[in-house]
């Protein structure tokens, strides 16, 4: 099995959902994983190949499959010999739907389809007819419009029957466990003024805790350091950014808080596998924030 990298989605915490949607020849995204959940709809690919987790499958013409968060996955091109590939990808943040929420007797459908999407979940061809021309709809619409639509389709792909867990074993990336109100207000702060010069001192005073232990805290409860985790947040803006704007990469890099562009060029190919223009025309297509 290739290594997977972690992708830093383009996905705010302002934004309720995104969406991706484009006609291409082949599949050039690398085997990855992510905290977002992720719906991919995928026309007109039958030969290409998937992997999700520890599942490698050879797809057919209509593909519709929920990826759970932080669970590897990638579609390849294969043997596939299609001029006119559809894809439309739909993430949304894991808490999009609260735990409190997603206990009430109206949604436990959805709660049970979650838990099984750590596994990844394909669904039937029949499922497939009912629901694909509702996603390929879901860029022409906007705001609280657009998040009712895809709860609606969510629910309607919970009751679906006949849906087929594709990973034997979960291969899910989380091992830690934030559950941290010290942690949140750090975060929030850090997404809040990422386009400001951030310290430890900064954090850690704002977690009423001194440098080293905040260090140590932040490293035990993410797997990440303080910076590894500054960068992170500003990389997903600088990703939402090259798609929303027309501004340079440079511009871009200092807007994002980063003050040196060759620091960024190199922090956004290790985490990302391509530089900024690469990403930037990878996302020729049609993209939305909700």
């Amino acid at each position: 099995m290739k290594t997977a990298i972690k992708e830093i989605t383009p996905l705010t915490q302002s934004d309720c959902f995104t969406l991706f949607s484009r006609v291409k020849k082949e599949f050039d995204f690398p085997l990855h994983y992510h905290e977002e959940f992720e719906l991919n709809l995928i026309l007109n690919a039958k030969g290409a190949k998937r992997i999700v987790g520890d599942n490698i499958e050879e797809i057919e013409d209509m593909e519709l499959v929920l990826v759970g968060s932080n669970l590897q996955h990638a579609w390849f091109t294969h043997n596939c010999r299609s001029e006119e590939i559809t894809e439309v990808t739909v993430q949304w943040h894991k808490d999009f739907f609260d735990d409190k929420l997603l206990r009430r007797n109206q949604l436990s459908f959805i709660r049970k389809m979650f838990e099984r999407s750590i596994k990844g979940i394909s669904f039937p061809k029949e499922t497939i007819q009912a629901v694909s021309s509702r996603i390929l709809a879901l860029n022409q619409m906007s705001g609280f419009d657009g998040v009712l639509e895809l709860m609606s389709i969510l629910h309607d792909l919970s009751i679906s029957r006949n849906v087929r867990s594709l990973s034997d074993s979960s291969f899910n990336n989380e091992q830690f466990n934030y559950n941290s109100r010290r942690l949140d207000k750090a975060f929030d702060y850090m997404n809040a003024n990422y386009h400001k010069e951030i310290s430890l001192k900064d954090i850690a005073r704002l977690a009423s805790m001194s440098e080293v232990s905040f260090s140590r805290f932040i490293k035990k409860r993410t797997g990440n350091t303080f910076i590894d985790s500054l960068n992170e947040i500003r990389l997903g803006h600088a990703s939402r950014m090259l798609i929303d704007t027309t501004h340079s990469v440079a511009e871009i890099s200092y807007n994002c808080g980063f003050n040196n562009i060759s620091n960024f060029n190199r922090l956004f190919k290790k985490k990302k596998n391509c530089t900024p223009k690469e990403f930037r025309e990878n996302f020729a297509g049609t993209r939305i924030f909700i």
